[in-house]
C-alpha cells in the first residue's frame, strides 16, 4: 500500500505543468457541471484544449482529435443552455425516455464493436475493446451532458469505473491514472445525485 501512495505522490508531484493545469481544469469543470454551473463550459472548453495539446504531443493524434469533437459539443451545449432556458433561472433537468435510453446504448455499443474490431485488426492496441468502449460511451455521455439528461452521469460512473478497472488490470498496474479516474468516479457519482435532487426545483 506504501508503494502505491509512494507512486500516486509521485505522480502528482513530477507532473508537467501542463499535466497539472489540466488536471485541475477537469476537476473543476466537472464540480461546476455538477452545480449546473454555465462557468462549467468555459472552464471545460480549457480543459479539453489543453488535453488535445498534452495528446498531440505525445503523439495520440486520435485522442487529440477527439477532444476537437468535445470542445464542439461543449460550445453547442453553451449556447443550448442559455438559448433554451427561456424565462426561467435555467435549462431544466430532463430524463430520456426508455426507447431514447435504448438506441443511445444501441448505437454505442454498435460503434463500440466497430471501432474495437478495427483497433484489434489494423493496430496494436493492448486492449482494443476497452478503448474503444472508454472513447465511445465518454462522446455520449458528453452529448448527453451538453442536453441536460440526466442518464449522462451513470454513463459517466460506468466509463470511469472500467477505466479504474482496466488501469489496475495491466501489467505493470496504473495506479496514479487509476487515482484520477477514481476522483473522477467519485465526482459522478455526486453529480448523478446532485441532479436527481434538482429534478423537482427545475421543473418547478
Amino acid at each position: 500500500m506504501t508503494a502505491v501512495a509512494q507512486e500516486i505522490w509521485s505522480g502528482l508531484t513530477t507532473a508537467s505543468p501542463l499535466d497539472q493545469v489540466n488536471l485541475v481544469l477537469g476537476i473543476a469543470g466537472v464540480w461546476l457541471m455538477i452545480r449546473r454551473s454555465l462557468w462549467a463550459f468555459p472552464v471545460g472548453l480549457a480543459a479539453v484544449s489543453v488535453q488535445a495539446v498534452l495528446f498531440w504531443d505525445t503523439k495520440f493524434y486520435a485522442d487529440a482529435r477527439l477532444q476537437g469533437i468535445y470542445f464542439g459539443c461543449l460550445v453547442y451545449g453553451w449556447w443550448h443552455w442559455v438559448r433554451h432556458r427561456g424565462n426561467a433561472p435555467e435549462l431544466p433537468v430532463t430524463r430520456l425516455a426508455w426507447g431514447a435510453r435504448g438506441a443511445y446504448a444501441a448505437a454505442g455499443l454498435a460503434v463500440t464493436v466497430a471501432w474495437a474490431e478495427y483497433q484489434r485488426r489494423y493496430t496494436d492496441a493492448v486492449m482494443p475493446y476497452r478503448d474503444a468502449f472508454v472513447a465511445t460511451f465518454g462522446l455520449v455521455a458528453q452529448v448527453l451532458q451538453v442536453r441536460k439528461h440526466l442518464e449522462n452521469w451513470p454513463v459517466w460512473v460506468v466509463v470511469n469505473a472500467v477505466t479504474v478497472a482496466s488501469c489496475l488490470l495491466v501489467t505493470p498496474p496504473l495506479y496514479f491514472t487509476a487515482f484520477l479516474y477514481a476522483i473522477y468516479l467519485f465526482l459522478a457519482v455526486g453529480g448523478w445525485r446532485a441532479w436527481r435532487r434538482a429534478e423537482p426545483a427545475a421543473a418547478a
